[in-house]
């Protein structure tokens, strides 16, 4: 790390007017100033296509960009990224592979979306009440078991896509999981972040929507990220 300039020009005036021993005991003090201390957070990403990023670059999707972001604005810091997300996963699916890979409970944000495929596979509502009280409880675990450190993303809604074709019904049906979603999560003290609104405005402005005519673009995943940062920042407190 450089030391500051107007530190420097500090020293070298004060040097011009110290004898030869004051001079070493000065320049063995400045070699002491503190120095910043590299910052390293772990970050586990949990959810489905919306997660991965399906139909986006690799570094486009929502995790990769709010690590890039963190990075950018945090100074000397590194995130520690892993995402447990597939394309077609139901909280079922997001149960299992969980318990498969078994992550480490050592991380400083864990973040949870998932929701979209019980609605799209038709899956009982119940399940979804069952499994999502499930999967936030471990996430609440992998978050070294502190709830202020896991984020609830709402589930995008796709009725405002090509693919949706403005469908009232899907649209209400999303809704129905996100409400779910906000209000177990706000009544067990986890922060809800609801990005759903900026999905619906994908068939009046279709560069949030992929090329696939379904999943939001690397523009709607920014998006996200900008809703999400603050309560990102205000977690990890750099």
């Amino acid at each position: 790390m450089k030391i500051p300039t107007h530190i420097l020009l500090f020293f070298s005036l004060f040097l011009g007017s110290c004898s030869g021993d004051e001079k070493m005991n000065a320049f063995s003090t400045s070699q002491n100033l503190p120095m910043e201390t590299p910052k390293t957070y772990k970050y586990l990403a949990l959810g489905d296509s919306y997660t991965i990023g399906e139909s986006v670059c690799e570094t486009c999707n929502l995790p990769q960009q709010l690590k890039s972001k963190l990075e950018s604005i945090i100074p000397d810091s590194t995130v520690n990224l892993t995402i447990i997300a597939t394309t077609g996963w139901t909280t079922t699916n997001l149960k299992n592979a969980i318990n498969i890979q078994n992550p480490a409970s050592e991380h400083d944000l864990v973040t949870l979306l998932i929701g979209v495929n019980n609605q799209y596979q038709h899956k009982p509502f119940s399940l979804y009440e069952q499994e999502f009280p499930e999967l936030l409880n471990k996430a609440i675990a992998l978050a070294r078991g502190d709830k202020m450190h896991v984020i609830v993303v709402s589930i995008p809604d796709y009725a405002y896509t090509p693919f949706g074709h403005g469908s009232a019904s899907i649209s209400a049906e999303i809704q129905q999981y996100n409400t779910f979603a906000k209000n177990y999560s706000e009544a067990h003290g986890v922060v809800f972040v609801n990005i759903t609104d900026i999905t619906q405005q994908g068939l009046e402005n279709p560069g949030l929507v992929a090329e696939d005519g379904l999943h939001p673009s690397e523009m709607a995943y920014a998006k996200f990220v900008e809703r999400i940062l603050p309560k990102v920042l205000a977690i990890l407190n750099p």
